[in-house]
């Protein structure tokens, strides 16, 4: 699977912003391999968001590894529980499966977004 083309992080970009516009949530993706354990790695990319981390939606992708995970601070939990990320990731890695990156994060961003601003 390739990675992105300027135009889909561009569109990737917009839909961060209006994720995050729409439910007051800090929304963020890393696309790229893993340093050390995926779940570590993913935390401490998540604890790196500093005072947004409380707030804070990361969603991480190993395009290589194939493999995604979804980590949210205490507050962003309150209204995007584990099941609502999982069920969201797997229509993520639905999309990746057929090579369609950039709209399983679209999707993705999107989904969540929609999820956090109705539990509001």
């Amino acid at each position: 699977m390739r990675m992105l083309t300027a135009a889909q992080s561009d569109d990737l970009r917009q839909a961060l912003l209006l994720a995050e516009r729409r439910s007051g949530l800090r929304f963020s993706v890393f696309l790229g391999k893993p340093v050390g354990g995926r779940r570590h790695f993913a935390e401490r990319l998540h604890a790196a968001l500093g005072l947004d981390a409380d707030t804070g939606v990361l969603v991480l992708v190993d395009v290589e590894g194939r493999a995604l995970e979804i980590v949210t601070g205490e507050s962003a939990r309150n209204r995007l529980p584990d099941s609502a990320c999982r069920l969201t990731a797997m229509s993520m890695a639905t999309a990746f499966s057929v090579g369609d990156l950039a709209g399983g994060l679209l999707y993705g961003i999107a989904a969540l977004g929609e999820q956090a601003t109705a539990r509001r």
